[in-house]
């Protein structure tokens, strides 16, 4: 399927032309139809080296000059091009490498006048290797979890892949792809892509992605990885060492939640929706990588962010994936829609009370990342106007996930039902598949869904204006109603305020806290908290110390941790400091037992 290199035309004023100032690509000139990649894994020198070809028609007249993102790493041996079908010999073309900025460079490419005509494929191929760029993270056997065998992947979130082939390294640019990857003997690759396949003999996989996806959501990895099936469409991969727990950790759920996504937004358009689970150098949590999702092993020591984690990369599946914001200054409408969809699925799949206090947490962490920045600064604007040269990568944060969900929540207000809005959603996904927009896309379909709405002229509400919320510095304009969290939220908030008073707390009164019962979320809520209150006022830290240490003791007062040996304590993750070597200091009051350096005590981290 053949994608135009714009934003999608929604309802209402025409567009204006798409820029991304991060591309350095004339993106706008040409309409990319598909692209293939055939690449030899070279782990000895880690270096991948082969060939791009490039699908291209020409959209305009008088374009004598095809330009695409670059990387400095990428060191470009030849470029040809021909026309499918003409009788013709490939024709060598001429190219230049300019600097762009200092996450890429420009690859400019002479194009043949005779060959290039509107409306007419022409097929570009690039020979390269690439050597030590953004995207590749070559690991040493040293590195990987097994510590058996090197491991490779790629990464290009936000515009590190054009450092793992030239591209329209924009994500409102989406095209099909094809990849062929040849390894050495025991490496297993896999890819972002919808259909797979191994010849043994020559071991060369291919790969195909049959559903048009932006440069970013291509991903490759490779090395002694083996997979379980845990559903119908999904499979666990990873090194042999974790994979045993990786399924166990996950088991059915996947399909579970996957099919409670499709009740609320339509079905899941990529077919596999398999994950792989990758050493802790993997430089983020998890990477919404179509139909592969790539996700850090460390996250297994947790089963509520496992599941959170999980789940909101699920939810990318069609908001972000499917539907793509057309330039990095409005990614809010990947991740704050996402975050909006990943808290209707709990919702419905683990109850309103659990998604209140998953949502409470992050929300108290975006007003304590706000307190560090001030209210003015400009990168707490959903839409983000950022300067050439500027890194969209460094524009990830809190307010993009949570300023955005709170603003589609306000849609979601706005209608008075939830479910309405979930039927809006779904007709929104249905709408703009496999295409990219900006927000006015999305603005503009919600009031022309919600006719009464747009009557009441809501998107100029005083206060809370949709240009205010886009365009505005600060907090959310307004937050979700939290309250049906209470049962969870509230134990939490009153062990805070008894131990935040001025006079030391009771301890008969901290002993009804039962701490061993408590989630991790309410652990975490906990803690960020009493850390918002620092200082404690005098003389409450030994209380709080001695308390923490009567409640955590019952059950466990010494373990012994070995390399071979490393379990963790359901409930106690976030209050827990494991030390593998004698104590640097300790908070255990007198009559604690003592503790050696083969032995490691629980430790509060204070606050």
């Amino acid at each position: 399927m053949a994608s135009w290199p714009s934003a999608a035309p929604g309802p209402g004023s025409p567009r204006c032309p798409l820029v991304d100032v991060a591309s350095a690509s004339n993106f706008r000139c040409f309409q990319l139809q598909h692209f293939h990649l055939d690449l030899r894994l070279n782990f000895a020198v880690k270096e991948m080296s082969g060939w791009l070809v490039l699908d291209l028609v020409p959209v305009q007249s008088g374009v004598h000059t095809l330009v695409l993102d670059s990387h400095p790493s990428l060191l470009i041996q030849s470029i040809d091009c021909k026309v499918p079908g003409g009788q013709e010999e490939p024709a060598s073309l001429t190219y230049r490498v300019d600097p762009f900025t200092d996450y890429g460079s420009s690859l400019n490419i002479s194009l043949p006048t005779a060959a290039v005509k509107p409306g007419r494929l022409i097929q570009i191929t690039v020979r390269y290797t690439t050597t030590d760029g953004p995207a590749i993270w070559w690991l040493d056997s040293e590195l990987t979890c097994g510590q058996s065998r090197p491991l490779v992947f790629t990464q290009g979130h936000s515009v590190c892949n054009r450092s793992f082939f030239p591209c329209f390294d924009t994500p409102a640019v989406k095209s099909t792809y094809t990849a062929t990857v040849r390894v050495p003997d025991g490496v297993t690759v896999l890819m972002s892509a919808s259909r797979s396949s191994y010849s043994k003999e020559d071991r060369v996989f291919q790969f195909s992605m049959e559903f048009p996806v932006p440069s970013y959501l291509v991903a490759l990895v490779a090395g002694d990885l083996q997979h379980v099936d845990i559903g119908p469409r999904s499979r666990v991969w990873a090194e042999p060492c974790l994979l045993s727990c990786a399924v166990k950790k996950l088991g059915g759920s996947v399909e579970h939640w996957l099919g409670v996504a499709e009740e609320l937004f339509g079905p899941y358009l990529w077919g596999r929706c398999d994950i792989v689970f990758l050493p802790p150098s993997f430089p983020i949590v998890a990477m919404e990588n179509p139909c592969l999702t790539f996700i850090i092993a460390s996250i297994l020591e947790s089963s509520e962010f496992l599941l959170i984690d999980v789940i909101h990369e699920i939810a990318h599946g069609w908001f972000g994936n499917a539907v793509t914001n057309a330039t990095w200054e409005e990614m809010w409408l990947s991740e704050g829609l996402a975050t909006y969809a990943q808290r209707r699925i709990t919702t419905e799949a683990y109850g309103e009370a659990f998604t209140c206090l998953e949502t409470a947490v992050r929300l108290d962490a975006l007003h304590r990342q706000l307190r560090l920045l001030g209210d003015n600064n400009p990168v707490s604007k959903l839409h983000v106007k950022f300067e050439s040269g500027v890194n969209p990568s460094t524009l990830m944060n809190l307010f993009t996930y949570e300023k955005g969900f709170c603003f589609v929540s306000y849609l979601s207000q706005l209608c008075r039902d939830v479910r309405r809005f979930d039927c809006f959603l779904r007709d929104y996904i249905s709408q703009f598949k496999f295409r990219s927009v900006v927000a006015q896309d999305l603005i503009d379909f919600f009031l022309t869904y919600f006719p009464e709405l747009k009557d009441a002229a809501v998107a100029q509400r005083e206060g809370l204006e949709f240009e205010r919320w886009l365009s505005g510095c600060g907090p959310p304009l307004c937050e979700p109603d939290l309250s049906a969290g209470g049962s969870l939220i509230q134990p939490v908030q009153d062990l805070c305020d008894l131990w935040r008073t001025s006079e030391p707390p009771d301890l008969q009164t901290l002993l009804t806290f039962d701490l061993s019962a408590w989630s991790t979320f309410q652990i975490v809520l906990f803690l960020d908290r009493m850390l918002d209150y620092s200082p404690l006022p005098h003389g409450n830290t030994a209380h709080t110390t001695y308390y923490c240490y009567l409640k955590l003791s019952e059950p466990i007062q010494r373990i012994r941790i070995s390399d071979q040996d490393r379990k963790p304590i359901p409930g106690l993750l976030t209050l827990l400091l494991f030390l593998d070597h004698p104590l640097r200091f300790s908070v255990c009051p007198p009559s604690a037992p003592s503790c050696d350096g083969e032995s490691v005590r629980l430790l509060l981290v204070s606050v």
